[in-house]
Parts: structure tokens; sequence; C-alpha cells
């Protein structure tokens, strides 16, 4: 059976979360970081296409409808009546399904809330609340673009913002092509692994970087183009950087490399 996803969507898939797509929001005495729901049907229409993809409200149930106070925020303010509204949604989103690759299924359920002093409004900021809450939770099965990486309290997967350090080391000028060759002075691992408990950045042994160079190099060029824009997206290295060989050094990038060749081969097959 061929793979729903190409080269290129199991990339953007694995890739890590835009931090500048991150909203936070006051929840309790906390601070919640989540995605808005047009950012995450724009990633999807972005990665599966506009019409590679769709979702359906399964099911949908009114839970609560009570009268309640709104309106009075500060000294002087009075309370007027309103109506408080909640909903539960189920999501079903299907991506794919054509006649060479079954379609992936997902479903998530999420919760809406309306307040207003209009009945029928704050059932419809509810049931809409609902339907995207349900939606973002199934579309985030699918990986770290639509908010997985928010669901790791470290945000290991989420892109720094400028001005914070990379844990990338420096690289050094290479012959200016775009694909993976090695580096004429190969820099040697350092103790990055010292200074965190992190083993994603233990350093590599020179062998294994050789050894992964090397299978890398006999990639077909158009799969090796897919993957170095795929690495240098989820590592961040920076565009003037003009060769990512260099830049293979911990076992975080081993691994890494390893689980795309993988889907890479599932692909092919």
């Amino acid at each position: 059976m061929t793979c729903t996803f190409s080269a290129e969507q199991i990339a953007s898939l694995c890739a890590p979360l835009d931090r500048a797509k991150v909203r936070q929001r006051e929840q309790g005495r906390t601070k919640v970081s989540y995605l808005e729901g047009w950012q995450v049907i724009a990633e999807a229409n972005r990665i599966f296409g506009f019409d590679g993809w769709q979702r359906e409200t399964i099911e949908v149930r009114c839970v609560n409808q009570a009268e309640r106070p709104i309106g009075a925020r500060g000294p002087g303010r009075e309370a007027r009546p309103g109506w408080g509204v909640t909903y539960t949604a189920r999501v079903r989103v299907t991506v794919g399904g054509t006649t060479s690759a079954a379609a992936v299924i997902r479903e998530g359920s999420g919760a809406g809330h309306g307040i207003d002093a209009d009945l029928g409004q704050a059932h419809e900021s509810a049931l809409k609340e609902a339907e995207t809450d349900a939606m973002k939770r199934a579309l985030m099965t699918f990986g770290n673009p639509f908010g997985l990486a928010l669901y790791d309290k470290q945000q290991r997967e989420v892109t720094q913002a400028t001005g914070e350090s990379s844990a990338l080391l420096p690289v050094s000028a290479s012959n200016g092509t775009r694909s993976i060759q090695r580096s004429p002075s190969p820099v040697a691992p350092t103790a990055v692994a010292e200074a965190s408990d992190d083993p994603g950045l233990t350093p590599l042994d020179p062998a294994v970087i050789r050894q992964v160079l090397s299978t890398l190099r006999g990639l077909p060029r158009p799969v090796l183009e897919v993957f170095t824009k795929a690495f240098r997206k989820r590592f961040q290295v920076p565009q003037e950087a003009t060769s990512i060989a260099d830049r293979i050094l911990q076992k975080r990038h081993h691994d890494w490399i390893e689980a795309y060749l993988v889907q890479h081969q599932q692909v092919a097959a």
C-alpha cells in the first residue's frame, strides 16, 4: 500500500512548531499556549492541500444553558441579565483517500462556551468554539505544526524566539552547494552534552558521522534536496550556511535522520 503522505509532507509534519504562531491566554493562575483556529486550518491547507483534507462534525451537544449576569467589570459598572451556554463537539478529520493511498482518519473532542445578552448569540459562540476546539485536537495528532509540540511542557519542538541561544554549533564556510557534502575540515564533536541532561545532545562518534554522510550521499538527488530542506527547517540551520554536513554532530541529528529515512522508504515502497 502506498503511503498517504509524500516525503515533503512528512518533512513538514516532523518540523518544529514556529513560535511566532503560538498565542497565550490566562487560565486560572497559569498561562496556556495555543494555536488559533485559522492558523491550524491554514497549516492543513499548506501541508495537505486545499482539496487534500476534510472535516466533519459528527456529534454536537448543548450541555448547559443558564441565565447569568454579564458585563460587570470594574467599579461603578452594573451587571446586566445574560446567558451562559456550553457545547461539546466531536469532529472527524480525513486526510487523503485517493485510489493509491488509504485515507488517514483522526477524531477529536472539544468544548465551547458562549456568554451573551442574546441567547442566540451565546449558542452561536459556544457551538463555533466547540467545533474549532475539536478540529484542533483532531489535527494535533498529525504533528508539531498543529500544536502537538505544545503538549510538551518544555516545548522542545517549538522553534526558538529571536535572540535566544541556539543549540547548534558554529559552521565553517563550505563549497557553496546546497546538497549534503562532507566539509573539508570536519568540525570535531564537542562536549555539548556536559551542560545538559538531554541525551539528544550527546556528541556522535566521528565514524558514525562518516557513515551517516555516506548514506545520505547515496540518496537520489531529488530525495537529497527534500531531505536537506527538511533538516534545515528542523534544526534551524541559517540560510547563510551553505552546507549541512558539519551540522550532523549530535545523537538527536542521527535519530531524526534515521526516522526520516525510514519514512521515506515507506513512501517509496
